[in-house]
């Protein structure tokens, strides 16, 4: 069996320890602070309730039975910093969630080096820093990477592994066949701030306020037309590849035209974009955008995706209905 330690006892630990609890794996959720045998009790009891909580959530919805619950539950154990010594040396993975501070990474990490096995390989939560920078904190950096899970981590399907300069091939390798081998599915990306979805989701949600701040629509109405139009769409297609859907020129003359009317810093296109309609690649019609379709049965794929996009509206109770049709 693999042995999984989760240091720091935060939300994103508690999800990361309940996502490995529920994969069957005995996990050591390890209290990254030094405290008194009492504060320590206090905060194991805390974290214990959130976590019996959490878990109670998922057989109340039907996920989970009430065997599989008290499998769950015992398969996570609350560990002291100073009682971890062993346990560290024994562990497989690390992942480390403590907080999103440069010096409190810098102190884990020196801990770390001198407390856990250097076969260990080693996974910081964190989406704000670099894993160029947090690779110079460890000994054998070669190991190090970061895998920025989303809350709540034991239900988000995505882990973003996004490796430094000296971490080895081996390493992400193993971290994926790791996540996969729990449900999780993990992308690759390089160092560069936010990531793939925390820097897509900042744009996305201060868009959202400036249209609150000029008036456009209520704070309801913004929010009712991401959950009926905006995500489903884009939990089915990706963004590139619904852009390969609809066409990459309409995004050139959409964006040229928020451009010219809102702000040309925000809205003008990416030079790809510009460079794809001068080139004619402006996705499926083309037979070539973001994706290559060459060779593709273009009709099996379209009607796939539709499909998927069918049982996601009816899943969600958005599927318009009329008389006649049938229940």
């Amino acid at each position: 069996m693999v042995n999984i330690a989760v240091v720091g006892t935060g939300r994103m630990g508690r999800g990361i320890a309940l996502s490995f609890a529920w994969a069957g794996y005995p996990v050591a959720l390890i209290d990254s602070e030094d405290r008194s045998t009492n504060a320590f009790q206090e905060l194991a009891a805390s974290v214990q309730t959130d976590l019996d909580t959490e878990i109670q959530l998922l057989a109340d919805t039907g996920v989970l039975s009430a065997d599989r619950v008290r499998e769950i539950a015992t398969n996570t154990n609350i560990i002291a910093r100073a009682k971890s010594c062993d346990v560290l040396q024994g562990a497989d993975f690390i992942f480390e969630a403590v907080a999103e501070v440069l010096e409190i990474k810098e102190s884990t990490y020196a801990w770390l080096s001198e407390s856990a096995s250097r076969r260990a390989i080693v996974a910081s939560t964190t989406s704000t820093l670099l894993a160029d920078t947090l690779a110079g904190f460890i000994a054998g950096s070669e190991r190090f990477t970061n895998a920025h899970w989303l809350n709540p981590a034991y239900l988000v399907p995505l882990v973003e592994i996004s490796p430094s300069g000296q971490t080895s091939a081996d390493t992400v390798a193993a971290l994926k066949k790791l996540l996969e081998g729990i449900g999780k599915v993990p992308v690759v990306c390089k160092a560069s701030p936010g990531y793939i979805v925390s820097r897509i989701q900042a744009l996305a949600l201060n868009e959202a306020v400036r249209l609150v701040d000029e008036g456009v629509a209520s704070a309801e109405d913004i929010d009712r037309a991401i959950r009926v139009g905006f995500g489903p769409r884009y939990s089915v297609f990706g963004l590139l590849e619904f852009i390969d859907w609809g066409g990459g020129d309409i995004l050139y003359y959409a964006s040229n035209y928020l451009a010219k009317n809102i702000d040309e810093g925000r809205f003008s296109p990416p030079a790809t974009v510009e460079r794809n309609m001068r080139e004619g690649r402006n996705g499926l019609r083309d037979g070539v955008g973001f994706y290559d379709y060459e060779g593709r049965d273009i009709a099996a794929y379209q009607r796939q995706r539709m499909t998927e996009f069918v049982r996601l509206l009816e899943a969600q109770s958005l599927l318009p209905t009329a008389a006649g049709d049938p229940k």
